[in-house]
């Protein structure tokens, strides 16, 4: 995906993908609190954000290729916002220039394990163990 010269070493990677991450997790939740706070939004609000759509999808089409642009887009419809913590993650490594050419279908696979890899929720179990009174340790009289 990124030539030698341009490389960034794993731990600026995991940053980059932590913020997109962060920040797409934020978007979604100000998008969210917005809607509930006015369903019925201002037609100025929603031109804004088509205009935001269109933008986010040219650059997206500079970015991709047709194979990667056709997963993402799979993507986006089972988990929308790992999709779009993908779709910031790119955006951003485009606006810095950290993309030599286009995203082969094989390097947004990468991306997807690397930002699952960030997102994975590790689930752990505890027991906890009462302690029952037990007859058998009493002297009964």
């Amino acid at each position: 995906i990124i030539e030698s010269q341009n490389c960034l070493s794993c731990k600026d990677l995991l940053e980059i993908i932590q913020s997109s991450v962060s920040s797409g997790q934020s978007h979604l939740e100000q998008l969210t609190q917005e809607r509930v706070q006015d369903p019925s939004a201002d037609p100025s609000q929603q031109e804004a954000k088509q205009r935001e759509a269109e933008i986010r999808n040219t650059i997206l089409a500079q970015v991709l290729d047709q194979a990667a642009r056709a997963r993402l887009s799979n993507l986006a419809l089972v988990k929308p916002d790992k999709a779009k913590a993908v779709e910031n993650y790119l955006i951003q490594m485009a606006r810095f220039g950290q993309l030599a050419g286009k995203v082969s279908e094989q390097g947004l696979i990468e991306i997807l394990e690397k930002v699952s890899q960030q997102t994975e929720k590790k689930t752990t179990v505890k027991f906890n163990r009462r302690k029952v009174l037990d007859s058998d340790e009493e002297d009964d009289y």
